[in-house]
């Protein structure tokens, strides 16, 4: 059986997902991570967990066999919960959703859980690995520090910069709810004074032909190129947007593997721009990002080569 942690209100990606395992006769149980709480019941000792979820389906840690961590979402608190017991309420959930998921650290993961954590959670140790395995990277600044940015800014910026925040508001398909990044010129600087209250990372503006959005799937490529050059980000931007497949350079291909292989991930949705300069820019990679639109818009099997990683793994673990 393959456990996929997901959370209530995912949809397409896993239905495909789940549709194909069902061809190929594998078993699986899905695991909303926000309802892992008060709606479901949970029972464990040292090496072992019985689990019925909120629809009333059972399942034991000895029949999972692999593990696809999808996303992980916030724990959902019961409305009648009195507020002052929220903050234990969550706390002993995370806490046996952590131990829980420990618990099958021996079956094949993707991704496996400390090295998604350890990567996800990081966006200059990122850039750092990038680096270090012959990618360009933009130069960066993630700082509280105004008088410090000010001066990154007239040192690198050439009068235009890129601000973002660490993580994300949300993640999704089209961008819908998300936090926008934002470009900062002479005019906006002086409002940077209010960066104590948000440390931001901070990077000049890159003058692009076009972005990309790569998913990593264990050394296989699936890009997609999206016809934006103007604006900062194809999320937030209005217009005539399409996605269109995308052949990277071997040496691009070559130099993303080892980036990946060394962060220990199977999978990585990886963000590129190629800029008018004609140098390939990474940006960041998320363990978890979205990839549906280029599986929708462009045909890419991804949810069923995730499928088969985990098939083969599991069988040779057996």
């Amino acid at each position: 059986m393959i456990l996929c942690i997901t959370h209530s209100r995912d949809f397409y990606n896993i239905d495909i997902f789940f549709d194909y395992l069902k061809t190929k006769n594998i078993p699986f149980f899905r695991l909303n991570s926000d309802r892992l709480n008060h709606l479901q019941k949970i029972s464990m000792n040292e090496d072992f967990f019985e689990l019925t979820d909120e629809s009333g389906n059972t399942v034991n840690s000895k029949e999972i066999k692999a593990v696809w961590h999808r996303k992980s979402w916030g724990i959902s608190v019961p409305e009648e919960l009195d507020e002052s017991y929220t903050k234990i309420f969550l706390k002993e959930y995370s806490s046996l959703r952590y131990n829980l998921f420990t618990i099958l650290q021996d079956v094949p993961w993707i991704n496996p859980l400390e090295n998604e954590n350890k990567i996800d959670g990081n966006k200059m140790f990122q850039l750092k690995i990038a680096q270090k395995n012959n990618l360009t990277i933009p130069k960066t600044i993630f700082s509280n520090d105004s008088e410090k940015i000010t001066i990154f800014f007239h040192e690198n910026c050439n009068g235009k910069m890129v601000a973002k925040l660490h993580g994300a508001i949300s993640k999704s398909m089209s961008g819908e709810n998300m936090l926008s990044t934002n470009i900062i010129d002479e005019n906006s600087l002086e409002d940077i004074a209010d960066i104590a209250y948000c440390p931001m990372i901070f990077q000049p503006y890159i003058d692009k032909e076009y972005e990309l959005r790569i998913v990593y799937m264990d050394g296989e490529f699936f890009t997609g190129k999206i016809n934006n050059s103007e604006n900062v980000d194809w999320r937030f931007a209005h217009g005539d947007y399409f996605w269109s497949d995308y052949d990277l350079p071997e040496k691009i291909k070559e130099n993303l593997t080892l980036m990946m292989k060394e962060m220990g991930l199977y999978i990585g949705a990886i963000d590129m721009i190629k800029g008018k300069d004609g140098n390939y820019y990474f940006l960041e990679v998320n363990p978890q990002g979205e990839w549906g639109m280029l599986q929708k818009e462009l045909n890419f099997p991804i949810a069923e080569r995730i499928a088969d990683n985990l098939i083969k793994r599991m069988k040779t673990n057996e």
